[in-house]
C-alpha cells in the first residue's frame, strides 16, 4: 500500500477560504474544525524493481470550506460518520441488515439538512 503525502503548498483560493477562521484557529491550540475538502493528485513515487522503497502519492488540498456554525459542523459530523459506516461495514455479513449501514445511506442520499436549519 503506498504512503500518503500531503504537498505543503497553499493554493491561494484553499487559503482565501481559511481567512475568515484564521484568528480562531490560532486561538485555539487544540481546536478541531470540521470541512469539506477537495484533494488532488500532485505526484505519484514508484520505486524502481530494486529499490526497497514504499510507493507513495502526494495530494494537495485544492478546495475546502470550513464549517462556519455548530450546525454546519455537526450536519457534516453527520455525513463523515456516514461515510464511515459505508467503508467499515459495507459488504459485511451483517452489513446489508445493519441499520447503521441503512442509516448512514440515507444521509448520503438525502443529505444531512446542511442546508436547512435556523439560519437558513
Amino acid at each position: 500500500m503506498p504512503d500518503i503525502k500531503f504537498d505543503s503548498k497553499v493554493l491561494e483560493d484553499v487559503k482565501d477560504s481559511l481567512d475568515d477562521h484564521a484568528m480562531e484557529m490560532f486561538k485555539q491550540r487544540k481546536g478541531r474544525w470540521m470541512a469539506v475538502v477537495e484533494l488532488a493528485h500532485v505526484e505519484r513515487i514508484e520505486p524502481g524493481p530494486d529499490e526497497e522503497k514504499v510507493p507513495s502519492v502526494k495530494l494537495r488540498i485544492v478546495a475546502i470550506e470550513v464549517a462556519g456554525d455548530d450546525f454546519s459542523d455537526e450536519r457534516l459530523r453527520e455525513l463523515q460518520r456516514g461515510l464511515y459506516r459505508l467503508r467499515t461495514k459495507s459488504g459485511t455479513f451483517d452489513g446489508e441488515l445493519d441499520p447503521d449501514v441503512q442509516n448512514a445511506r440515507d444521509v448520503l442520499k438525502h443529505g444531512s439538512g446542511l442546508l436547512v436549519g435556523s439560519d437558513a
